[in-house]
């Protein structure tokens, strides 16, 4: 009996024990190093990923597809367009039924977008007793503009040739938006009435929308195909926002979206604007120009002045009190101040005041609208007084806007706002951030001292945290 084993026995096993731990160690090492090149490459991936998402929104990052036909746009359309176009940081088109006569001068002037001739239609059905096949044309601009194959894009937005739209503000809002999700974004008609026909989870195509890259994509692939379903339908919008749904896509509602279905003197709703951006205008040929004693391109030029000193300001609301007189002061920035001879609380002061006409006369439910509203004092001399902006400038300290009286032949004493003639507001450039977007406050103002009876002077600021807006 042996107490060991002897040598001869042990040397095969110990040699395939040193090839197991030799074979086992190469297999570890390229393991390892298949991990670090797969892992490498996935986390170069991902940072590079990060670092897109992190790239803030900016107008680089969208598309413009901008229905028009050639009559309109050769009229007074392009002239609405031209003031709101950056070509050198916008890219678009807008889209025609065929080339203008002056195609040549187009093509060579720089404060237009381009012209893009939109496809045959007459392949789609059309049965729509009213309305007018165009729709369907209009309707493809979504494909259209998507097969334009612009690189780096994450928003596409879409609006009529008289949808006047406020870029800056636009990009800030869509900001607040994950652009790598399905998003469809826009805002209903202000008449309840547009929106029980064709729907409150449409968004209206003059006021304009936006859809976010990857869902434009979705869409356009299946656009066609799918707007063969939707011969019944009225307008361009039905068609776009059934293929959506179909898609499973529900309508984000944006309140800066303007589809403006009023006629007459839209200044009520101006005025009243809700605590979010200002992001387009529409029907600007249904209602009077936005500032007395101007065309409607006069007022426009006017009103972009102050766009372009504070775009995410203009039009914001601000309420104060002149204790001394018990005057009730809104600030419609940028737009107009209105000065009302007595105290009234705040939730008395926004609701829009209804200085505009119904869309269209008929049942009771053309004239319900889709916001609280008042009616103004049948006597003009028992409104407020309403001063319109005059200037607006930057200055060190701020921003300061200047509005003149809208002169009406009303007599007054001493305790009267109207023995105002101008009124001064000072402020700070609103520069919002994603906190602020998605959760808006109103801002607060004071009456500062004036050493004139004819003039007051007012400075808006951001309200204190637990400050309430009332009369003291």
């Amino acid at each position: 009996m042996h107490l060991f084993p002897s040598p001869s026995k042990t040397q095969v096993p110990s040699r395939l024990i040193n090839l197991y731990i030799i074979s086992s160690s190469v297999c570890t090492l390229l393991f390892i190093s298949f991990f670090l090149v797969f892992t490498g490459s996935k986390l170069s991936s991902i940072s590079s990923q990060d670092a897109y998402a992190a790239t803030p929104t900016s107008l680089d990052h969208v598309v413009f597809g901008i229905a028009s036909h050639q009559k309109s746009w050769t009229t007074q359309r392009k002239e609405y367009v031209r003031l709101w176009w950056k070509r050198h940081s916008m890219r678009g088109c807008v889209f025609l039924d065929s080339l203008p006569p002056d195609h040549q001068n187009h093509t060579n002037d720089t404060s237009l977008p381009p012209v893009c001739i939109s496809g045959n239609t007459s392949g789609f059905r059309y049965t729509h007793r009213s309305g007018v096949r165009s729709a369907i044309r209009v309707a493809r601009v979504v494909s259209e503009t998507v097969a334009l194959n612009h690189s780096n894009v994450r928003w596409y937005v879409f609006g009529d040739d008289d949808t006047f739209f406020f870029p800056e503000n636009l990009v800030k809002t869509l900001s607040k938006y994950d652009h790598e999700l399905w998003y469809y974004i826009g805002a209903n008609s202000e008449i309840y009435e547009q929106n029980r026909m064709f729907g409150f989870e449409m968004a209206f195509g003059g006021a304009g929308f936006a859809i976010s890259s990857p869902l434009a994509k979705a869409l356009a692939k299946v656009f066609d195909s799918c707007i063969q379903r939707y011969p019944h339908l009225y307008g361009s919008d039905s068609r776009i926002s059934s293929c959506l749904t179909e898609l499973g896509v529900g309508l984000t509602h944006e309140p800066g979206f303007h589809q403006n279905d009023l006629r007459g003197d839209a200044f009520g709703v101006l005025a009243s604007h809700p605590l979010s951006p200002l992001l387009s205008l529409h029907h600007l040929d249904h209602i009077d120009p936005i500032f007395p004693t101007m065309t409607t391109m006069q007022a426009l030029q006017h009103f972009q002045k102050a766009v372009n000193v504070d775009s995410q300001r203009i039009l914001q609301k601000a309420v104060c009190y002149d204790r001394w007189f018990s005057w009730t002061v809104s600030v419609s920035w940028g737009y107009a101040v209105q000065v009302y001879g007595n105290h009234m609380q705040l939730p008395d002061v926004l609701p829009v005041q209804e200085t505009f006409k119904q869309w269209r006369t008929g049942p009771v439910l053309s004239g319900v609208y889709t916001f609280n509203t008042r009616e103004p004092h049948t006597d003009p001399c028992r409104r407020p007084v309403v001063f319109f902006l005059d200037h607006v400038s930057t200055r060190k300290d701020g921003t300061m806007s200047i509005y003149k009286k809208s002169y009406e032949n009303c007599s007054y004493d001493m305790a009267s706002p109207r023995k105002l003639e101008k009124i001064t507001v000072k402020s700070q450039k609103l520069d919002l951030d994603i906190k602020q977007l998605h959760a808006p406050r109103r801002h607060c103002c004071d009456i500062l001292p004036s050493t004139g009876g004819k003039v007051m002077d007012i400075a808006i600021r951001e309200c204190k945290d637990e400050e309430l807006i009332y009369m003291h």
